[in-house]
C-alpha cells in the first residue's frame, strides 16, 4: 500500500535511512539521524507543497518511502524537483520502488511539476534502472565528488520531464 507520510512513520523512516548511512555510499551523510530530524525534513517537504510517500507491507510495516524536494530555491526553479526513494533492505527487488515512483510521479504531475532530477552514487545498477524505467536520462557524471568509507565516490544525475 502506498500512502502519504504520517508523523508516526518517522521512526521507521529513520531506521531505513540510517541503514544506508551506516552501510552504504547511497547517501553521503555519515552520521545517523534521529526521528526528530526526519520529522523536520518531512515538514520542510510538505511546507513546499511536495509529496512524501510511504510504502507499507500487508502487516502495515513501513518498507520504503519516496519524496520530492525543491531542486533549487530560486523562484524560476519552482517546476523542478529532485526525487528520492529508499527501501528497507529486505524490500529491494520486488517492485516497491516502482510502486513508490508511480505514485510520486502521479502526485508531481498533479502539482504541475515539469522537470524531475535524480542523483545517484555510482555505480548503482538498481537505482539507474529504476530512474530510466521512468524516462529519466543520464545528463551528468561528476567524478570523485564525495568521500565516504575512505573512498572517492562518483555521482550521476538523471533527468526527465513530466508531460502535462
Amino acid at each position: 500500500m502506498i500512502r502519504s507520510v504520517l508523523d508516526r512513520d518517522v521512526t521507521s523512516i529513520a531506521e531505513i535511512y540510517n541503514h544506508y548511512i551506516s552501510n552504504t555510499v547511497v547517501t553521503f551523510e555519515t552520521e545517523t539521524i534521529s526521528p526528530e530530524n526526519i520529522l523536520s525534513r518531512i515538514s520542510k517537504i510538505q511546507s513546499d507543497n511536495l509529496p512524501w510517500l510511504i510504502a507499507e507491507d500487508d502487516m502495515g510495516k513501513v518498507i520504503g518511502y519516496a519524496y520530492a524536494s525543491k531542486w533549487r530555491e530560486r523562484f524560476a526553479y519552482r517546476f523542478s524537483v529532485e526525487v528520492t526513494v529508499y527501501l528497507s533492505p529486505n524490500s529491494s527487488g520486488n517492485g516497491v520502488g516502482t510502486q513508490l515512483y508511480e505514485a510520486l510521479f502521479s502526485e508531481l504531475k498533479q502539482r504541475s511539476i515539469h522537470s524531475v532530477i535524480g542523483g545517484i552514487t555510482l555505480p548503482n545498477q538498481a537505482s539507474v534502472a529504476l530512474h530510466e524505467k521512468f524516462g529519466l536520462e543520464k545528463v551528468a557524471h561528476f567524478k570523485e565528488v564525495g568521500f565516504k568509507f575512505d573512498q572517492w565516490q562518483d555521482v550521476g544525475y538523471w533527468q526527465g520531464t513530466i508531460k502535462a
